[in-house]
């Protein structure tokens, strides 16, 4: 039987959950998608903000960059509930070009990346994603929580005293609230409280309205005034190169998450082409480029419950309607609200079952060292991409010393006829890590004129593997003694025809 609900109705699947026109229909998670929405567009008005100053441009355009990312991906993007924005990552890898070559060159980067990420999307480079570890997915979520943590750090140093017990009514009510109701999500909530206690009481405690003026007018389409030329080209193509890559890589790590979360899954290719065509549209608005914001969406999945491409779109129309029409009272905000939900989303989006001491005993070390080395690389660099390398380099390391080891040969000596043999049998996968240790493993001086090396139980995976065959063979006929390598798979056979013979001295 189906499962049911308190009021006897089938239990939707999630895959139900995320479906448009069923939410449409349902009053009440139709009100869950429109306030996770509107929440995730005023914790976006500051950060937008922020990211601004970060890259040296106008807080128009980090804010004209979120609502044109977010409207975009909530219709060609992969992963519902998603939200995607101007990005702090994206902010430090631009800033250099526009302190050197302004905004029009910026903007010409941001179209280009978008190219690049169109194009790595249709070609299926989402599907490395299955080569990332769990470990670094951990390491990068507990990663991303404390950064979202240190981020909030500044709003807490030099201010008012005021702003610590407003901070904390605001933690209170963020963590309180779901516990006695669900009906409004409490991030919404705590910001409503906490701007009514500081506009009546007439509380001097930093605002949204303190980060940066606000727009007062729509985006509209602009073209850069960038020569085309190849010099052109040369200037952007590495800004955009490495935006695509560290968009896409936050994007891809954040819909896994999101994937994770909801128990559901997204087509992560169409989520990458999505993030380029969501870039070329923000560019060709004056915007900055983006990509997903793990935080926001953090705000809308986790604190809120949305599950469909409706909150989204509307955090991106939101935004704009707060800072074009509403802008005089979005700056009464009180940053001390957005400190507290933060704050709430850094300790919701943190693993904790990952560092509790039975599951650090229980795990394999080199699994806790490449969350660890994730965690490090990330909170050291502010930038998920580099932490993400970090990981996965020390995962491969690890694991390639690990079934390096897993390689073993035994050694017997059988008479026949008279005639004294040496068989090696040769057992586990042969690469570049296994294959050194290989060469060692005979008795080259000792052994008897015939030597049979059985390679029935191995396999040859690379050309380290072939050179280390060649000098074993090479040394046993330097000696003078006959030898045969025997049960090689066909793939093996081909591989050692190919390039046998082919590859230098080896030892």
């Amino acid at each position: 039987m189906a499962a049911r609900t308190a009021g006897n109705a089938p239990a939707l699947t999630p895959e139900q959950l995320q479906s448009v026109p069923g939410t449409l229909r349902s009053p009440r998670r139709l009100k869950t998608e429109v306030l996770g929405g509107l929440v995730v567009a005023l914790a976006l008005i500051p950060e937008a903000i922020a990211f601004s100053i970060i890259a040296g441009v106008d807080p128009r355009i980090g804010l004209f960059a979120s609502f044109t990312m977010a409207v975009t991906i909530s219709i060609v993007g992969g992963r519902p509930a998603m939200i995607s924005a101007a990005t702090g990552a994206v902010a430090l890898v631009i800033a250099p070009l526009v302190k050197s070559h302004g905004l029009d060159y910026l903007v010409a980067a941001v179209i280009l990346a978008g190219v690049f990420q169109v194009i790595l999307g249709l070609s299926g480079v989402a599907k490395l994603m299955r080569f990332i570890p769990r470990s670094v997915m951990v390491g990068f979520v507990n990663a991303l929580a404390i950064l979202i943590f240190i981020s909030q750090v500044p709003e807490l140093l030099g201010v008012p005293w005021l702003v610590y017990p407003l901070t904390a009514l605001g933690l209170a009510i963020v963590f309180g609230l779901p516990k006695l109701t669900r009906a409004v999500p409490a991030p919404l909530v705590a910001i409503a409280v906490l701007t009514l206690i500081t506009v009546f009481a007439a509380v001097a405690v930093p605002t949204v309205g303190g980060k940066g003026d606000l727009p007062d007018s729509l985006p509209t389409f602009f073209i850069p005034n960038v020569p085309l030329t190849l010099e052109t080209l040369q200037v952007i193509f590495p800004y955009a190169l490495a935006m695509a890559f560290v968009g896409l890589l936050e994007s891809l790590m954040t819909a896994k998450l999101v994937d994770d979360i909801t128990d559901t899954r997204s087509p992560k290719s169409r989520e990458a082409w999505g993030q380029g065509a969501a870039n070329i549209v923000t560019g060709f608005f004056g915007g900055m480029g983006g990509c997903a914001m793990i935080g926001q969406t953090m705000i809308n999945v986790k604190a809120s419950g949305a599950r469909t491409r409706i909150s989204t779109f509307l955090a991106g129309v939101f935004l704009l309607l707060l800072v074009v029409v509403l802008g005089d009272v979005v700056a009464l905000i009180p940053m001390a609200a957005l400190v507290a939900v933060m704050i709430f989303v850094s300790v919701a989006t943190f693993d904790w079952h990952s560092i509790r001491p039975r599951t650090l005993k229980m795990m394999p070390k080199s699994e806790t060292a490449v969350m660890v080395a994730t965690v490090i690389g990330t909170v050291t660099t502010h930038n998920l991409a580099v932490g993400v390398g970090v990981g996965v380099m020390v995962a491969m390391v690890l694991f390639a010393r690990r079934v390096a080891h897993f390689v073993t040969v035994k050694r017997t000596v059988t008479t026949v006829d008279g005639r004294e043999t040496a068989t090696y049998a040769v057992d586990g996968e042969l690469f570049f890590a296994s294959s050194n240790d290989l060469y060692t493993q005979f008795d080259y001086a000792l052994d008897p004129e015939h030597v049979v090396i059985d390679m029935h139980a191995s396999h040859l995976w690379d050309a380290s593997t072939i050179a280390a065959l060649d000098a074993i063979t090479e040394k046993y006929r330097h000696h003078g003694k006959d030898v045969k390598v025997v049960g090689l798979n066909d793939a093996s056979v081909l591989m050692r025809e190919r390039l046998g013979g082919k590859l230098g001295a080896g030892h």
